[in-house]
Order: C-alpha cells, then structure tokens, then sequence
C-alpha cells in the first residue's frame, strides 16, 4: 500500500498536512508509475516543410531518428520507452471509408510501419487527436467518430494515445473522455490514456472533477502548454505548488497529473534551470516526457535526463506526488527513506543571489533514532551523516535546487 506525500511552505515550515487519502485512479493496469518518453511538440511544433527542415518535420523520419537515438543513448535503457507523435501528423480529410490518414508526403509508409518500427526497437508508440470537429491545428478531429478511431488505433497498434479538446465545448470534454475510454477498453489492446480536458476547464475558470478524471484517464494535463522558457517552468510549479483544485491528492497508481514536458536540452533553461526541471518534476511523479532533440542535445542535458537517482525517485513505487513549491518532499524506498529538495524560485529581485537554507530534519518528518545518510541525489555527493535533531544547511542557486535523499541507518 502506498503512502501520500506531505507538504511544506517556506512561510510555515513547522506545518505538516495530513496523509491524504489515496483515490483510486483509471484501472486499466497501465501508468503504475509515471510514463517515459518522447513527444514531438514543445520542440518541434508543427514543421511540416519537409524541403527546407527535413530532419525537423513531422514525418515518419523524425520519429524513427529519434527512436534510433532513445535505444542508442540509453534512453530505453533508463525507462523512456514511449515514442509519442502529436498534432500535424494527419492528412487534411479523413479516407474514403471515413477513416484518419497520415499525410501521404510526411508518413509514405502509413502509421502502422511506423509503429512496427518503433516496437522493432523495444519502444511503445504514441498518437494523438482531439475530441472536438478539428484538432488544435486544423486537422480532422474525432468527434462523431470516437469508436471507429479507438479501432484504428488499435488496428495501429498503438500504446498511448492523447485525446485534447480544441474545437470542442470543454464542458462536454468529460463526457467524450469517458466514451473514448470506453471505446479504447473495448478494443482489447492496452492503451496509456492522456487526457487534456482540465487544462481548458481551468483556463475558463471552471473547476474540474479530478476525481472523476482520475477514473477516466492515466494522465492528465492541467495547465498551459510549456514554452522554451523559464519564466513558463517558473508559472508550472507555482500552479503545482498552490493546487487550488485539489488535483495533487487524486494522482497515484494508474493516475498522474501532467505539468507537460521536459524542455531540458533546448534553447530556454540554464543549467541551474534544467536541474530544477528534472528535480522537480521527478519528486512530484509526473511523467517524464522528453520535448528536446536527442541528436543534438548537450552532453549536460543527455546525463541530466539519464539521470538513475532522480529517475528512481520519480519511478518509485511509492508514487504519490507532492504538495508544495519551495520545499517538497516524497516517501521512497527503503523504508523511512525521503527524497525532498529545497527550490529557490528567483522570482523576486532581491533573492538573485544564492540563499543559505538551513532546516531541522525533525521538521523534514525524519526521525529515526538511528540517524539518516544524506546524498545529493544529481552527483550522488555524500553531505553527511545526521541524526534526527541535526540541522542540514545547504547553498542553493537563484531558480535552482538542492535535490537530496536520506536514508535511515
């Protein structure tokens, strides 16, 4: 049985929340821990001009270099296994038969080649539609053809599939998120669930029904779409960190809130920016889908995202997310173990300079008689050995992190 996560402020450090209660999510046995993966959107969009960008459009080619490089890299091997093609795949009409095509120029071999491809490789693969008449980008949509697309997914063998709602009245998106649910169970085949349906219903002030989103779907997006940058990962965790809607105590087993994705190894972060990122989204088990391009990222930003100790703290089984944005913590494994990190938000003017944080471990809910071995979890640098009422202080950089773990002795 898992246990919840806790919650701190920095304004009120000696108030500790309640275990939450656990609500059961999408019982489909997928997204028992947070999904990994690959997404083309945040970095490449929707570049379908094939003649001057042919490595950057959305064609079959893109898709199979970058599942060449998720096995030669050690993506796979590190648990990012799914390949996720998003919006500007599809042709401009639907077939004859009223079925979703590719674009014959940018996909010759047609959507099942190219899911072949990626399970050649021991990868997943990942489509996306929307709900609504149209898609985002003005392709043909799904609605009113909700059970003949969960088929042809299916037919496609396909592993994940990302339902959004442009075009759509968001206040029925719950509604056609259930009915595709129940379309993709009956096809028989095991299909991760990504629903996008909150991050409108929040937009227009609405206050979704996590729990009810969580017996949908295996993930679900709550917020706007990342950019390059970090003022747009700064808004991100300070939503997360506020949770207004009470989405954080619904997410567990089978359900994970989805803060979008992983933009390290692009134009926007700095290396401070890009540690924050990948701590923070592993302690509050997101899913950890990568926007980035694998064949040209940065030696720092690749060993970042392969990073084993910050993986196996988002992975593990002990996977309730946090509740906080300036301190979080997280129960892992072995027992009496936690993974917390302190965040410096460097969003006002006078903290642009690194901070000197010191706290109790008692106020950290660690109180083993024993004492505790504390590591940073990035380099895995040993900071010492202490005992329930020793005091950790540590420096952390303007929008940075310390990212550590204590485990009992």
């Amino acid at each position: 049985m898992c246990s919840c996560a806790r919650m701190f402020s920095l304004g009120c450090l000696a108030l500790v929340f309640e275990l939450l209660p656990f609500t059961a999510a999408l019982d489909n046995g997928l997204a028992r821990t947070p999904p990994m993966g690959w997404l083309s959107w945040e970095r490449f969009r929707c570049n379908m001009d094939c003649k001057n960008f042919p490595d950057e459009c959305i064609s079959e080619r893109l898709f199979k270099n970058m599942a060449d490089v998720m096995v030669r890299d050690g993506y796979l091997g590190a648990g990012y296994q799914y390949v996720i093609v998003d919006d500007c795949w599809l042709a401009n009409e639907r077939d004859a038969s009223g079925r979703l095509q590719p674009d014959p120029d940018r996909f010759p071999s047609g959507i099942k080649a190219l899911a072949d491809y990626i399970h050649s490789k021991g990868l997943k693969f990942g489509i996306y539609e929307d709900f609504g008449t149209k898609t985002c980008e003005g392709f043909p949509g799904s609605e009113y053809y909700l059970q003949y697309d969960a088929q042809t997914f299916a037919n496609w063998t396909v592993d994940y599939f990302k339902l959004d709602a442009c075009s759509s009245n968001v206040h029925h998106y719950d509604d056609a998120a259930a009915v595709m649910g129940f379309w993709l169970n009956k096809t028989g085949r095991p299909i991760l669930y990504s629903c996008c349906g909150a991050k409108y219903q929040e937009s227009l002030g609405m206050k979704p029904d996590y729990k009810r989103i969580a017996k949908l779907c295996n993930i679900w997006r709550n917020y706007d779409d990342i950019d390059d940058s970090w003022d747009s990962v700064a808004s991100i965790i300070e939503f997360y960190g506020k949770d207004h809607s009470n989405f954080i105590q619904v997410a567990g087993p089978g359900g994970f809130n989805d803060p979008d994705a992983l933009i390290i190894g692009n134009y926007g972060l700095s290396p401070d920016q890009q540690r924050s990122q990948m701590a923070l989204w592993s302690i509050m088990a997101a899913p950890l889908i990568m926007s980035a391009d694998l064949r040209t990222i940065r030696p720092f930003s690749r060993a970042l995202l392969l990073n084993r100790s910050a993986i196996s703290i988002n992975q593990d089984r002990l996977c309730f997310p946090v509740e906080s944005i300036q301190v979080w913590t997280k129960a892992i494994e072995p027992k009496g173990s936690l993974a917390f990190i302190f965040h410096h938000s460097g969003l006002i003017p006078v903290q642009q300079l690194p901070v000197r944080f010191s706290i109790g471990l008692a106020r950290l809910g660690l109180s083993s008689q024993g004492g505790y071995n504390i590591t940073e979890v990035f380099d895995g640098r040993y900071i010492g050995t202490f005992k329930a009422a020793d005091t950790l202080t540590v420096n952390v950089n303007p929008t940075g992190v310390f990212f550590g773990k204590a485990v009992p002795l």
